[in-house]
């Protein structure tokens, strides 16, 4: 590889690679080769393509690229093929490898490519046409390159920032661009980054630390783990500023083991890096020398908080500690340390080559720039997006997501993971935002959005995330671990029909007394998710506990099943029913033992003429 040395080189070898990866190049397939497309099957597929491009003699003039996770989830495996003359598009979805050969000769041969209409544009490239609900920054590589060659990352600017930041700008404007560009901490807590950086620069210690938290925990989310598989490199460059201008030296990538494919592409993209002089001593002739170390986590979400992240690298429980002092003053091995993670990092780079005003321009007053988020849920369309900080909820759920499955009724979303918080109908047009969403009882959290509809029980949905939290709790302070257990099992009450007033007025009570006084950020946001459906689907909570009811019937314990007129005696119901409790001759209606009914469900989905009600 070229020893990149020097800023001077980097800028030549760019403009050389711009001409060589394009050559004679007419056509360019992408193929998503991130874990969601993997699984879905696009191995396979990729392997018909070039086996396809082979036999038709193309290789000189069709470029087959695998890349990360296009953000398309719900119609995985998805390839893209671009005609580079004209610059239009098409995307097919849900493709099996038996379709490859058709795909090829649809596109490839035909005079012309259709072209398809982007839900996204690249900002910084200036190509926002008005209409498009996506900016992408943080993604803007992903789905575009192959994330395991440092040359297609270079190519589209790659470490320019770096270049920059090293040779022309002084530590404190490089904070000073990061402070003035509003960007704030994107794992949760919406901290702003120059002000984490600013403190750990100002600090004198021998050491000091850079460590990336991609320890991505909340159900439903799946942000950093694409940003990872498909533009590593950018963070490995984000990291590198974020040395430079707190004085560290030293990096750590802290990403959980169930990532194996976003280990694997870090490990890949850390030493093209070092082979060719972007990561180790004197980066670009500056006098700066900083490396990178991966360390794994064992799956503990409570690691996703920055001190116990730091016990855990240091090799101890991954237990939150007392702050202050806060890692930036004394952090990994007590010295000063700055921890963010991969998607406020994914945004560094951008911001230094196009500066703190451009930023600004985008999103909100009081949270510029945008948020990624992983949509999933009851929604059509599941997938990630990449939204400008403002966007509506009812702009993503009902525009990017395309509705609710089935023209099922919407509920609600649930934003913010296990820590956050339940927001209804009423406030769909809110504007997305950290102040807008704390103020609507629930929070940014890193990203995981998941969409509810009719069918799901608010009571049940507070306790399945105050099951997450219990798992994941370490158990260090007595509000988390005793709290909210005690949470649970009023929670669990209420669900099988023992619930009361009382308890309901306990939940509430000890919800705030938790937020109050647990330790870290999991056990004070951990009631969010009750105290959010109390506040808005309170009739839910009074049918359990008044009539005995769940509206949406998921509760299994307050359901009864019996049959109606419809029946016609097949026997279909008895003769699956695991308990015997169902009885009645050939041909004639048949009863349900209430007494000896445990609420299955069997007979009700074996049923073939809807004779049995579900209530």
């Amino acid at each position: 590889m070229t020893l990149l040395n020097t800023s001077d080189k980097l800028t030549k070898y760019q403009k050389e690679l711009n001409g060589k990866l394009s050559g004679n190049i007419k056509t360019e397939i992408l193929v998503s080769m991130g874990t969601c497309g993997i699984a879905a099957g696009t191995t396979p597929v990729l392997e018909e393509l070039k086996k396809e491009v082979v036999e038709q003699n193309m290789q000189d003039s069709v470029r087959i690229v695998q890349v990360g996770c296009m953000g398309l989830c719900h119609s995985e495996p998805t390839i893209e093929v671009i005609d580079r003359e004209s610059g239009h598009c098409v995307v097919f979805g849900n493709v099996a490898a038996d379709k490859a050969k058709a795909i090829v000769a649809k596109t490839i041969r035909a005079a012309g490519v259709d072209p398809v209409a982007k839900t996204w544009y690249y900002p910084e490239e200036g190509q926002n046409t008005g209409s498009a609900l996506q900016a992408r920054i943080v993604l803007r590589n992903c789905g575009r390159i192959n994330p395991e060659s440092i040359d297609e990352y270079i190519s589209r600017s790659g470490y320019q920032a770096a270049a920059k930041a090293l040779t022309s700008m002084k530590s404190a404007e490089v904070i000073s661009t990061i402070l003035d560009s509003g960007l704030r901490g994107r794992g949760g807590g919406g901290f702003p980054t120059g002000k984490k950086w600013q403190f750990a620069a100002a600090q004198k210690a021998d050491a000091k630390y850079v460590i990336c938290n991609a320890d991505e925990g909340d159900p439903g989310a799946f942000m950093d783990r694409a940003v990872l598989e498909g533009d590593p490199h950018s963070v490995l460059e984000a990291m590198i500023i974020a040395g430079y201008a707190v004085g560290s030296h030293d990096g750590v990538i802290y990403i959980r083991a169930e990532y194996p494919l976003a280990v694997k592409r870090l490990h890949h993209a850390i030493g093209q890096a070092k082979e060719m002089g972007l990561l180790g001593k004197n980066i670009f002739g500056s006098g700066f020398d900083f490396d990178i170390e991966l360390k794994y986590g064992a799956g503990a979400f409570v690691c996703g908080e920055e001190t116990a992240l730091i016990h855990s690298v240091e090799g101890k429980r991954g237990e939150p500690g007392f702050k202050p002092p806060f890692p930036a003053i004394s952090g990994l091995w007590k010295k000063p340390t700055v921890v963010n993670n991969v998607e406020t990092y994914a945004n560094v780079c951008a911001i230094i080559r196009n500066g703190a005003a451009w930023f600004k321009k985008i999103g909100t007053e009081n949270s510029p720039g945008t948020k990624v988020f992983s949509l999933t849920g009851k929604i059509n369309k599941v997938g990630l997006i990449e939204v400008p900080m403002g966007t509506t909820l009812r702009d993503i759920i009902f525009s990017l997501g395309e509705g609710i499955k089935d023209n099922k009724k919407f509920k609600a979303v649930q934003t913010g993971g296990p820590s956050g918080g339940c927001i209804t109908e009423a406030n769909l047009d809110s504007p997305i935002d950290y102040n807008s969403l704390i103020a609507l009882g629930s929070m940014m959290g890193s990203g995981g959005m998941i969409v509810l509809d009719e069918d799901d029980c608010m009571v049940n949905i507070a306790k399945f995330f105050l099951e997450f939290t219990l798992d994941e709790s370490c158990g260090r302070c007595t509000p988390c671990r005793i709290g909210n257990k005690r949470l649970h099992e009023m929670l669990n009450e209420i669900t099988i029909g023992n619930g009361t007033h009382e308890i309901l007025g306990k939940l509430r009570k000890l919800s705030e007394t938790i937020k109050d006084t647990a330790l870290c950020g999991l056990g004070q946001t951990s009631p969010n998710p009750v105290l959010s459906t109390i506040k808005n689907f309170e009739s839910e909570y009074l049918a359990h506990i008044d009539h005995k009811k769940c509206p949406a019937k998921v509760c299994v314990k307050l359901l009864s099943y019996k049959i109606n007129d419809n029946c016609v005696g097949c026997t279909l119901c008895a003769r699956n029913c695991p308990v015997t409790c169902i009885s009645g001759e050939r041909k004639q209606k048949h009863l349900i033992d209430q007494a000896k009914c445990i609420k299955c469900g069997v007979c009700y989905e074996a049923c073939k003429f809807h004779a049995i009600d579900k209530n």
